[in-house]
């Protein structure tokens, strides 16, 4: 059982909030940085040839990446199930650390030679298991401060900060770009920057939750907290639900952010100034709209935004991205990019408080980061590649129809599963 803490006042939810959304920004601040600096690093980590082929190899170990997310999710679910949220997000943010440290000071390809790749992969391997542990943990975190009639808002800040993280990265990306280096030396040692600074970011972080209280008291009598057996035992139609609910939402969420700053360049021919310019703007836009669509599913429930992402989502994807393609227009691309982000929002603003609803604590963080950092593995993770893999072999139009497929996959799940703002395990243990 739990204790959500009813006697406290909505000031000690927010600084709640901000302390566990602070880390879940830079995480994934540090994350999205080796994203958004692929476009300038590649030549550094791997020999000199093909443009498209370099970003193939950055975006290779963006996806292996991925891999240890999984495995980040069960450790650091079990963790917070077990010893506390307040343990496993502190120690995630510290990893984060340590990888974005490794990247800054991992020297080029001329100079060590194959160690140069070797060393990056290493750093995204820790990167991967740290941001693996900090979903599972943070949309916990934050669905259980919350109170039951504003649960869809304040979980949608997870979403917020995580969107805000890429906001960071990009945000000082154009600093770099306009203000303070050239393109030369962005090429050659100024993408180290971000990495640092990301180093710097989380080590604050740190301090901060050192001192955050718990969301809830674990009952320490219950032996099966953690337990990916009883999870799988108890829960197993849950399991497949979060792994059906992250499927068509993950795959278009990183398409349409971390993939498209690179997609506006090679595809639509945008130079790398625009294309960050035009990324940053929509992210500032779509973070800001992240509440709104939570406060939604408090007032009309979780479902009807879930059925409206799916079905828009099979819809258009297709004519969207073709139309981007296709489209010479800076003013064009931004509006069709946000049109996109508008019906992916009925997924990511809700999407942590719906997997949250799903489990009782003592396997909450585990139900909700292993099955979906799995999925994020097999399908987010994989975006990039695929996306990049398509184009290479010219048939690109093919990953606009794989992109829908998925959505539509999704959306069969978002028909069958019931609302759980109405049946909520959470509001189960406070009764």
């Amino acid at each position: 059982m739990t204790d959500q803490h009813p006697a406290h006042n909505t000031a000690w939810r927010l600084k709640a909030i901000i302390t566990g959304s602070a880390g879940n920004l830079v995480e994934w601040y540090d994350w999205y940085a080796y994203s958004t600096f692929a476009l300038y690093f590649a030549p550094a980590f791997f020999p000199e040839g093909n443009p498209t082929v370099q970003l193939l190899n950055t975006a290779a170990i963006f996806a292996v990446g991925f891999l240890m997310r999984p495995i980040g999710g069960w450790l650091f679910g079990r963790i917070a199930d077990r010893t506390g949220r307040k343990a496993a997000m502190t120690l995630s943010v510290l990893l984060m650390s340590l990888g974005s440290l490794m990247i800054t000071f991992t020297p080029s390809y001329r100079s060590i030679g194959l160690l140069s790749p070797v060393f990056l992969l290493l750093a995204r391997l820790l990167q991967g298991l740290s941001v693996g542990g900090e979903y599972g943990t943070s949309a916990t975190y934050l669905s259980e401060i919350a109170t039951k009639e504003k649960r869809g808002f304040f979980s949608s800040f997870q979403y917020v900060t995580l969107i805000g993280g890429q906001l960071v990265s990009l945000g000082i990306q154009l600093l770099l770009q306009k203000v303070f280096l050239t393109p030369e030396q962005l090429h050659s040692w100024g993408w180290r920057i971000p990495f640092f600074i990301g180093a710097l970011l989380a080590l604050i972080v740190l301090y901060m939750r050192r001192n955050m209280e718990e969301s809830v008291k674990l009952d320490d009598k219950k032996t099966e907290r953690g337990s990916v057996a009883v999870l799988l035992k108890k829960h197993p139609r849950a399991v497949l639900t979060v792994v059906g609910l992250t499927l068509g939402g993950t795959l278009a969420f990183y398409t349409y952010t971390t993939y498209m700053q690179k997609f506006l360049v090679n595809t639509v021919h945008l130079s790398k100034e625009q294309s960050t310019l035009i990324v940053f703007m929509l992210m500032l836009i779509y973070a800001g709209i992240q509440p709104l669509f939570g406060w939604i599913s408090d007032k009309y429930g979780r479902k009807p935004l879930l059925i409206g992402f799916g079905v828009l989502g099979t819809l258009f994807t297709v004519p969207i991205l073709t139309t981007l393609s296709h489209t010479t227009s800076a003013v064009a691309a931004f509006f069709l990019i946000l049109a996109a982000l508008i019906i992916v929002s009925g997924y990511t603003a809700i999407n942590a408080v719906v997997k949250a609803e799903l489990f009782p604590a003592e396997v909450r963080a585990l139900g909700v980061g292993l099955p979906y950092a799995l999925t994020v593995a097999l399908f987010g993770g994989t975006a990039e590649y695929i996306a990049l893999y398509f184009k290479n072999i010219g048939h690109e139009s093919l990953y606009y129809w794989y992109i829908t497929g998925c959505i539509f996959i999704s959306l069969i799940v978002y028909v069958a599963v019931r609302d759980t703002r109405r049946t909520s395990y959470i509001d189960r243990e406070n009764m």
